[in-house]
């Protein structure tokens, strides 16, 4: 049984502010260790529920950020951006068991998380079929379009809950929740423990390694906070304008919009 992990770090105990997670900050130190701590924890309970590898996507910001001595030896760790439109999912192909998502973050325009977003920064809504979306569902959908289940998510609590919204069997962990620009945190050993235990549990559950429904030629509507980057991202092939901050694209499936999300920036 091979095991996906695509850890990002917004959504890590103990971090609640952009200054964290910067290389150039002196915080960011700190925020690389709670990510490699949680991230190690999710390789424990992959190989305690049988797994015999893992492959770990480092899929923050650089995608330099996880210390891999530190990890499992059986753990594998893909690091920096290929430039191929899995992006945070890179690595993953057909065969895997389950994919499993460490330090997510609410999707772009919610109010549970300080530091939500989707996909980029300078997006104030990201839309698929009119409904907001977040980074797990898309990394989802790519995995599903592979047949490899998501099973597992831990990060803060809005992340979980819209994780849940489209795999009810899903198992999660909140490590943290916002509390407007504040957050609240588990202890970081107990993010850890309940990451391991948790991470166990839902790839021993048979009955969780459901796929999502994948959209069927999915609408992207897109709402920047820049006017100038909609302007920019209004000559993308297909896109139409649709309003001054405002982009749509019509996709013929999700891999679409994963190749879309790669000029966004």
């Amino acid at each position: 049984m091979k095991v996906f992990i695509s850890a990002d770090i917004e959504g890590i105990s103990g971090v609640s502010a952009w200054e964290q997670i910067a290389r150039d900050s002196a915080e960011y130190e700190g925020a690389r260790r709670r990510m490699t701590a949680e991230v190690r924890a999710a390789c424990e309970g992959a190989l305690a529920a049988g797994a015999s590898g893992v492959l770990v996507r480092d899929a923050h910001g650089s995608a330099r950020n996880i210390e891999h001595s530190e990890l499992p030896r059986q753990a594998r760790l893909v690091r920096g951006w290929s430039g191929g439109p899995m992006m945070m999912m890179d690595g993953l192909e057909r065969g895997f068991a389950a994919a499993v998502y460490i330090g997510y973050h609410s999707r772009a325009g919610s109010a549970a998380s300080p530091m939500s977003h989707t996909m980029s920064t300078t997006l104030a809504e990201f839309r698929v079929n009119g409904r907001p979306v977040s980074e797990f569902e898309l990394n989802a959908w790519a995995a599903a379009s592979l047949k490899v289940p998501s099973v597992y998510i831990s990060g803060d609590k809005g992340a979980c809950l819209q994780a849940r919204r489209l795999l009810p069997r899903i198992g999660y962990t909140a490590v943290m929740e916002g509390l407007g620009e504040a957050t609240v945190h588990l202890h970081p050993r107990e993010a850890e423990a309940r990451i391991r235990a948790g991470v166990e549990a839902a790839l021993k559950d048979k009955a969780a390694r459901a796929l999502p429904k994948l959209p069927a030629r999915p609408v992207v509507d897109l709402r920047f906070k820049e006017i100038k980057r909609a302007q920019r991202f209004s000559f993308y092939p297909g896109a139409e304008r649709t309003a001054d901050d405002s982009v749509r694209l019509r996709c013929a499936g999700c891999m679409d919009i994963l190749r879309a999300v790669q000029f966004i920036y």
